[in-house]
């Protein structure tokens, strides 16, 4: 996922806003001249993501700090790896150094949280779909995150692709009303389903992918088998690391997981002043 520079920006922007405020007093403690360099290291094994909203931190508040990248998004990391040296005014790089170490520590936790569910699902032909479960203000970040892990990005929001549920489904007045609406918008239409009754109804109405809401293992296998290719299938819901490789192993095309992105543990990074 390519993601604009005007999103890191406005990210950044607000993100310094909550933290500096009017200014970081503590900062004005260390003379005004006064320079420092700092090295940034990772405590854990993870997946790398987030750096250009790390340089974006420093840019706004100082564009004179100079950053050194030794690792780069996507990469994995171990414990104790040298990411990058910071070199610049003091009380710019004390200043930063918070903001700049969440971003990075929220979006490498994304990253490694998918890495690990692709590698679970190794050598089958599912892909790993992220959802719109994500941190309010971060959806983008996040969902670039996911790529770096190794995922896929399902639609980014309400208006790039429909996802027919239940509650429209009734709205609209069955399954078929309602793909038959969505088709005329040209624009990517999937809708899910409860039950192998409603999959061949969805069918029937030619959508582009179906999810499949908390079908068991046996009620997948017979999913693929009755839809024989006529449209994508999306499995979705209850999805953990005990049960993806079985999922994945029915022969459905994409594993949607919110657990991707809303239940992400941040990594642990530390930065250190050199002396």
């Amino acid at each position: 996922m390519v993601i604009e520079q005007s999103e890191i920006i406005a990210n950044v922007k607000t993100a310094l806003t909550e933290d500096v405020g009017s200014g970081d007093i503590t900062a004005e403690l260390i003379p005004a001249e006064a320079t420092a360099s700092a090295t940034l290291i990772t405590r854990e094994h993870s997946v790398l993501a987030g750096c250009a909203w790390f340089d974006e931190v420093f840019n706004q508040l100082d564009s004179d700090v100079k950053i050194e990248w030794l690792a780069k998004d996507g990469d994995v990391i171990v414990p104790n790896q040298k990411l990058c040296e910071i070199a610049g005014s003091a009380r710019s790089i004390l200043t930063g150094e918070r903001t700049a170490i969440n971003f990075l520590q929220t979006l490498s936790a994304t990253a490694t949280s998918v890495a690990s569910f692709v590698a679970l699902i190794k050598n089958t032909e599912s892909k790993i779909l992220d959802t719109r479960k994500t941190i309010p203000g971060l959806r983008l970040a996040q969902k670039y995150a996911v790529t770096c892990g190794g995922g896929k990005n399902h639609r980014i929001g309400l208006y790039d692709a429909i996802l027919i549920k239940e509650n429209h489904i009734i709205a609209a007045g069955s399954i078929a009303e309602a793909i038959g609406k969505a088709k005329q918008l040209n624009v990517p239409v999937e809708v899910e389903v409860e039950s192998l009754k409603e999959l061949e109804e969805a069918l029937e109405a030619d959508p582009d992918q179906i999810l499949l809401d908390n079908f068991n293992i046996a009620e997948l296998i017979k999913a693929v088998l009755t839809t024989k290719g006529r449209a994508k299938l999306e499995a979705s819901g209850n999805v953990d690391k005990q049960s993806i490789r079985a999922i994945a192993e029915t022969g459905v095309d994409y594993i949607s997981i919110g657990a991707l992105t809303k239940h992400v543990q941040a990594i642990d990074f530390s930065m250190r002043i050199n002396l």
